[in-house]
């Protein structure tokens, strides 16, 4: 037998023979797994991780410039049209998903795996391009964004596989860790962002390809890098492993035994779709809420504090640098405490925080925020009532254009409602910021761990092609449903209707608390009660 594949299997009743771990074998789950074959198999397993946080700073690297260089190349372009922009990614992702994933079953997941990132790295190529057109920029930024997405589509792919290649009591951690991973990448993208601002709007051109290298350039063609050095960590280490619920090697990672298929089926009979189908839509609210935060911020922070965009840029990429770090404190926090606690309290306690954070971010006080002088000067004004042409003298003392910049910075006369919403102050920005980073990790972590017990031993590649799902339907309906509502209704509107949907989370929650339990703990429930 080959030295990567020796397995023995404790007799019962026998006692456990004392392994030293630099021998060939290693103890796991009741049969012996040599060093070699652990070895191989959780490097794959943290080269998917390492897959996942590649894929998720591909999405968040370029969030807040977006809308500064959608502005700087297609001045057609408007805050709604920004959110199309943004949900394209998560367009292209949903679409991809359940491509990828069947292809996975089929043949080596190293095939998908390598196919779509090779097309996220050729997206954001094009995406560092989309300023040489003359026309309909803003198109050629958007379809570069959804297939950025389409190529992230193999999140699929690195669950699925990640759930084949570990045993049961081993896969709770790894899906943690999986979700810790894609939750770092989208709150440290903005950090790798921020550090490109000191290139400046110019930066230099490379004249040879045409290539403009600026800080708006620069973070696509790092995601281009990061995917190119994913290529080649997945050709160099990735090896296919697959091991049934109690460890033991599968002779195929694309086939189930009958005996295997059986058990999968007696399985699924015993699964709570009730609980699965509400983790899966807290989930959807988790990401929803902070797919709206980072889509909103840029823009926010330019409106209410008359930031230029590359200040924007800059100041909201040092702040979620700063929630990064505050999450993976989180990440390791929650870690200990869930296990005093239980999953579920920590993502009650989530939700709460995170409905507190955009709590106080509603508009308080008469303050109103600057108007962007540059508006007036080229009578764009719209037409007012009286209350509201009131309320705009107000603001002339603010009117006057910087004598620093030509850019005009502001509140923009076309958003009507930036002559009557109060101004929303930056402690009660850094407030929520810091909320969220308290909140957002741990929602996020605790969803994917409950989500993985629900299920139990069952493969989780349908279920977590679900999760993903859920996950790409937030990150679409977040930046379309926030571009909107704020341009049109302004930020009362807009965020007081995501303290709404973060109640309903609550009370859903509420009601199937009870249900969210690991399948081991309802399978012996259901055996009491037949017996």
């Amino acid at each position: 037998m080959a030295d990567d594949a020796v397995w023995e299997a404790v007799p019962e009743g026998q006692e456990e023979p004392l392994l030293d771990p630099r021998t060939p074998s290693w103890r796991s789950d009741g049969v012996m797994e040599t060093l070699q074959h652990y070895n191989s198999r959780w490097r794959s397993i943290r080269i998917m991780y390492l897959t996942m946080f590649f894929s998720s700073v591909g999405f968040s690297i370029v969030i807040m410039s977006i809308w500064p260089y959608l502005q700087q190349i297609d001045k057609t372009a408007d805050p709604s049209f920004l959110g199309w922009i943004i949900a394209s990614y998560s367009i292209g992702q949903m679409i991809a998903s359940p491509f990828f994933g069947a292809w996975s079953n089929y043949r080596p997941r190293r095939e998908p795996l390598v196919v779509s990132t090779i097309i996220s790295v050729a997206a954001n190529f094009l995406y560092a391009y989309v300023h040489l057109p003359t026309s309909h920029n803003k198109y050629y930024m958007l379809v570069a964004r959804a297939l950025v997405g389409f190529g992230a589509g193999n999140v699929a792919v690195v669950r699925s596989y990640i759930a084949g290649a570990t045993s049961l009591t081993e896969r709770t951690s790894a899906m943690a860790n999986t979700s810790a991973c894609q939750a770092v990448g989208f709150i440290l993208g903005p950090v790798f962002q921020t550090l490109f601002t000191l290139i400046g709007e110019q930066g230099v051109i490379w004249r040879t390809i045409h290539l403009q290298i600026n800080m708006y350039t620069t973070p696509a063609l790092f995601g281009a890098l990061l995917g190119i050095i994913n290529i080649v960590l997945i050709f160099a280490m990735f090896r296919e492993h697959h091991v049934d619920d109690m460890g033991r090697p599968q002779s195929s990672i694309n086939f189930e035994t009958e005996e295997n298929e059986q058990r999968s089926q007696d399985s699924q009979a015993t699964i709570d779709h009730v609980a699965v189908v509400s983790t899966n839509l807290l989930f959807l609210v988790v990401l929803f809420v902070f797919a709206v935060f980072e889509t909103i911020a840029t823009p926010l922070t330019m409106d209410m504090y008359s930031w230029t965009r590359k200040k924007a840029v800059f100041i909201n990429g040092l702040i979620l640098g700063a929630v990064g770090i505050e999450s993976v404190i989180v990440f390791l926090a929650v870690k200990v405490l869930s296990k005093r606690t239980g999953e579920r309290a920590i993502l009650y306690g989530g939700l709460v925080i995170i409905l507190v954070g955009f709590f106080v971010l509603l508009p308080w006080g008469h303050q109103l925020p600057n108007i962007q002088w540059e508006d007036i000067k080229n009578n764009s004004i719209p037409r007012m009532t009286f209350g509201e042409s009131l309320a705009s003298l107000r603001t002339l003392e603010w009117m006057l254009p910087s004598s620093n910049t030509t850019e005009a910075t502001g509140c923009p006369m076309s958003q009507s409602w930036c002559l009557y919403t109060p101004v929303i102050y930056l402690g009660q920005y850094i407030t929520t910021v810091i909320l969220l980073g308290l909140g957002y990790p741990a929602c996020n972590v605790m969803s994917y761990t409950l989500y993985s017990k629900i299920i139990g031993p069952k493969p989780q590649g349908v279920y977590m092609g679900w999760l993903t799902a859920s996950g790409s339907a937030a990150r679409i309906l977040g930046p379309v449903f926030v571009s909107q509502l704020y341009t049109y209704l302004g930020p009362r509107w807009a965020f007081s209707l995501i303290c709404g949907i973060v109640l309903l989370s609550l009370l859903l929650l509420e009601i199937v608390y009870k249900r969210l339990v690991a399948f081991s703990v309802l399978y012996q429930r259901l055996q009491e009660q037949t017996s």
